[in-house]
């Protein structure tokens, strides 16, 4: 029987239990190239075996940089946590500075990575990284070696045994991998991983999530080296679902429809983005089949899990099921029955008319640090309320501070930064770790979130304001895409608003309002200044007199990665928007 205490435990557990013949699937020229359980071993062996031979040490570091997820990425993963090395997982968007400082401090020996474009930025800096000996690509590029030369040298077994004691000799407490988090300020920080730490959250999260097992399907394309991402592959590993990797965010409706899966993880943006879509689809209809898609919605808004809203509600949904959101659900492949959302807060809105078209997203809550889980929410046994990321998992202690910060402790909480003893010290005073978040438990045990305790800030009246919360309800307006509400020490808060530009293309057609051709000329115009004014009014009305949105400004550009206002998981890069915008900002408020 294999018993899971390191990560590399995970896909013998996944072969002795399930001998799943599709364990990891990726594309290759327009055909799903499948590895069973089997397969996903031997190969993970062969890296095992020709690391050993390339001279890779116990605690060795090795970066892997790769734009979309594919089935190379998790081989490589197992190969070399076997050999007792890190694995040091780089978000492939960032730039080529921070691509050398990582490596450096990280001390990468060696980097893998997936295309042309990740290895012209890694070429860039190469000769900065005093420890890197050799890049490898997954892509076949002209000049670079190819990761199938590890394959090739660990074909020979002979040095098996050399791997199976290197594995006995790592213990569930050695360090697993380094996950540079991409903080919205700063250099990135290290977050030091054990064995422990991720299984004990795989393990602990597991009887959340309403797996068939051996029987599910995923499709994965959220960011791998993203922790939550990561470990929900762990996970689909212990429960023996066969997991697709999405080709990439423009491909994932394609893929859905190839793939037809039951379980797929999202971030809030792009659940926005999918039901945006869908609404607009709604918009094009017109008689009675309009009248129905906007009557199906109105229900779905109201909706309360466990029949909360009565006998009649529930026969109407009945009706709408049959008629609008299983239409829906066919848009998604058919068989989706689950979605997790973590990274950041999911409207309610959201929450309730995705489970009321029986694609139930069930948010959770934690963070790198945290390996990453802390609570998720779970439609079984009434573990699922709208609003909150649902109840603390189990061996996991959270309590509130006195102001208000959520502090956790249990055996997923990381080893500490890496390299960064005083940083490590600071998150963790009085023996619990500091998330920076600040958040409530009710009555009933349901944790929720309500801010972030660095993004809080006083008005010069003195007056407390917590953006996020008017953020997220702000972003319930169809005008507006992205919303960073600003005023620290200022007399009153008010916003940049960036608006969704196709939304109001649309919404300017119907109401023959001439624009003008760019994005700018939309952000300049009277009317459409005067549409989104109408909207902050409506929505301002939910917040006391002090937290009211008093002036706003458009900004002309789309909020992105590449253009540096949001970090890799689209949370906002808040100082670097004051500094992008500052113009406005001083137009805000008057400053000469």
């Amino acid at each position: 029987m294999v018993s899971i205490t390191r990560l590399f435990d995970f896909p013998y557990y996944q072969q002795e239990n399930y001998n799943t013949e599709v364990a990891l699937a990726t594309k290759q020229n327009g055909v799903w190239e499948k590895t069973s359980s089997q397969e996903y071993i031997a190969k993970a062996n062969a890296v095992s075996r020709a690391l050993l031979r390339m001279g890779v040490q116990k605690d060795d570091k090795i970066a892997l940089i790769t734009s979309n997820n594919r089935s190379e990425w998790n081989i490589m993963d197992i190969g070399i946590l076997q050999t007792g090395a890190q694995n040091v997982p780089i978000y492939p968007t960032i730039s080529e500075e921070d691509y050398e400082y990582i490596l450096n401090h990280s001390g990468s020996m060696y980097c893998f990575v997936s295309d042309e474009e990740v290895l012209r930025k890694v070429n860039l800096i190469k000769a900065n990284v005093p420890s890197l000996k050799e890049v490898y690509s997954f892509n076949k590029i002209e000049g670079c070696k190819h990761w199938s030369e590890l394959l090739t040298l660990g074909e020979d077994a002979s040095n098996q045994s050399e791997v199976e004691a290197r594995k006995d000799s790592i213990t569930a407490d050695d360090l697993a991998t380094i996950i540079y988090t991409s903080g919205t300020t700063g250099r990135p920080k290290g977050v030091m991983l054990s064995h422990r730490n991720i299984v004990s959250n795989v393990l602990d999260s597991a009887p959340r999530i309403p797996f068939d097992a051996g029987k599910s399907t995923a499709l994965s394309f959220l960011p791998i080296c993203h922790i939550f991402e990561r470990m929900i592959l762990y996970l689909y590993q212990y429960y023996g679902v066969s997991v697709y990797f999405g080709e990439s965010i423009e491909k994932i409706s394609d893929n859905l429809k190839e793939v037809r899966p039951t379980v797929i993880t999202a971030v809030p943006r792009l659940l926005e983005k999918v039901y945006d879509k869908i609404y607009a689809k709604g918009g094009e209809l017109s008689g009675i089949k309009k009248k129905l898609f906007f009557w199906a919605i109105d229900l779905g808004l109201r909706y309360e899990p466990y029949g909360t809203n009565g006998a009649w509600y529930e026969f109407q949904l009945k009706i709408a099921r049959k008629l609008i959101f299983s239409k829906w659900k066919e848009g998604l492949g058919g068989n989706l029955d689950l979605m997790v959302s973590g990274s950041a807060a999911l409207q309610p809105r959201l929450a309730r008319v995705f489970a009321a078209a029986e694609i139930p997203v069930m948010e959770g809550y934690g963070l790198s640090e945290t390996s990453p889980v802390i609570a998720v929410n779970d439609i079984r046994n009434k573990g699922f309320k709208i609003g909150t990321v649902g109840k603390v998992i189990r061996n996991v202690e959270v309590k509130i501070a006195e102001d208000g910060e959520i502090l956790c402790k249990g055996p997923n909480v990381m080893m500490g930064y890496y390299k960064d003893t005083e940083k490590t010290a600071e998150a963790m005073q009085g023996g619990y770790f500091h998330t920076g978040d600040i958040g409530e438990i009710d009555s009933e045990g349901f944790l929720k979130i309500t801010d972030r305790k660095k993004e809080m800030f006083k008005t010069s009246g003195g007056k407390y304001i917590a953006p996020q919360l008017i953020e997220n309800a702000m972003k319930q307006s169809r005008f507006i895409e992205q919303i960073m509400v600003i005023g620290d020490g200022e007399k009153m808060p008010a916003a940049f608003i960036q608006p969704n530009f196709e939304f109001v293309k649309e919404w300017a057609k119907i109401h023959k309002i001439a624009l003008g051709s760019t994005n700018a000329e939309i952000a300049a115009n009277p009317e459409v200044i005067k549409r989104i004014d109408s909207e902050v009014e409506t929505i301002n009305e939910k917040f006391g007199n002090w937290e009211k949105i008093k002036r706003f400004e458009l900004t002309p550009d789309v909020w992105s990665i590449d253009g540096g206002q949001l970090t890799p998981t689209l949370k906002l890069k808040r100082k670097i928007i004051k500094e992008i915008y500052k113009d406005l900002y001083a137009k805000i408020y008057d400053h000469n």
